[in-house]
């Protein structure tokens, strides 16, 4: 089986941060996004990856993720010309895939059990095609599913307008080789996609058995900024990698699961896990709330922050406030001229210098 990785798109939701980056490239944790669902399908014994990139950032995918070696894998890229749709990069991809089952998985997903038994399950049944399935509050934002009371699945729909359930198709989708033939028999939606619901739709109607399953764990879909805070919220809140490495004064106090990269240095400092600094970062004077990630860098003084994401090499020098809520960027210098007390809520883009008056 042969895994298929969607990292294409402009990411038009997450600018102005996604104007200098792949939004799968975003950290979570201080990890790009596309290495977790990576790793996702190493664990599930795939060893050949496909990864859909777009004209606009497909050379920095390459240049951060490799050619797989880092994980004992072999990547190949696939450039899509325009982001016409899943289905539609499904047929860019048929040159690597070839009459192999494959999983697709879309590159700005979270999922909490990975893929690994649903890749079983997938193998050893009978089906065509196998989808995830997660009830949602939001389904008109999500291709959605109708099922029996038995859980055959009646129809599939792609942002409906009026959805029939709240059933939301996960970003895994398992297929073989028939999914080509649904995918050359469709058209393109109203939105001017070839959309992987209609083909799955178009396998239901041909008669091939599709199965699916609901996901009761987690799932998150970071594609909006608060969706990108609470990834790294959930993330956080479950890691085990803690570990100090970086030096830490003693005017600083430490609590719950924090990890510290090497090289790192704090100063009169009070973080409250859970929460990652990287490596050769300078905290001084500042307290880290829950939830915080700081990326590989990073300077920060006199500041409050928490539930945020800082990207690498941002400087927030002597801002004397509050930050939550917020994801900074690359290179981003933040400094502020007074010392209202007041919090703020941002989403900074990479290069930028911003001060608070």
């Amino acid at each position: 089986m042969k895994g298929l990785i969607l990292s294409g798109g402009k990411g038009t939701r997450m600018r102005p941060i996604t104007h200098t980056a792949a939004k799968q490239l975003l950290p979570v944790a201080n990890k790009p996004i596309l290495f977790y669902g990576i790793e996702a399908l190493v664990s599930a014994g795939i060893s050949e990856i496909g990864i859909i990139i777009s004209p606009e950032t497909g050379k920095d995918v390459q240049e951060c993720v490799g050619d797989g070696k880092r994980w004992g894998i072999k990547i190949e890229y696939i450039l899509q010309d325009s982001p016409s749709g899943l289905a539609h990069a499904v047929k860019t991809a048929r040159g690597f895939l070839k009459d192999d089952a494959f999983v697709m998985y879309l590159g700005d997903n979270l999922i909490k059990d990975g893929v690994g038994p649903l890749v079983k399950s997938f193998a050893e049944g009978k089906a065509d095609a196998f989808i995830l399935l997660k009830e949602v509050e939001n389904p008109s934002s999500f291709g959605v599913a109708q099922l029996t009371a038995d859980g055959n699945i009646i129809c599939l729909e792609e942002k409906p307008a009026n959805p029939k359930s709240n059933l939301a198709l996960v970003g895994v989708y398992l297929f073989n080789k028939t999914i080509h033939t649904a995918i050359d028999n469709i058209k393109p939606s109203k939105r001017g996609e070839l959309e992987i619901t209609d083909a799955i739709q178009k396998l239901i109607d041909m008669g091939h058995p599709v199965n699916s399953h609901i996901l009761k764990s987690w799932w998150l879909d970071t594609g909006k900024k608060d969706d990108m805070l609470e990834a790294n919220r959930v993330v956080l809140d479950e890691m085990t990698d803690v570990e100090n490495l970086g030096t830490v004064n003693g005017g600083s106090r430490i609590s719950g699961r924090v990890h510290i990269g090497k090289g790192s240095i704090l100063k009169n400092c009070v973080v409250r896990g859970p929460a990652m600094i990287g490596e050769d970062c300078l905290l001084e004077n500042s307290y880290v709330g829950p939830f915080t990630s700081i990326g590989d860098g990073a300077r920060v003084s006199h500041a409050e922050i928490e539930h945020c994401i800082l990207r690498e090499k941002c400087q927030i020098i002597d801002f004397h406030g509050r930050i939550e809520d917020s994801l900074i960027g690359v290179n981003v210098e933040l400094t502020r001229s007074n010392n209202k007390p007041v919090a703020f809520r941002l989403m900074i883009g990479d290069d930028s210098k911003v001060e608070v008056v």
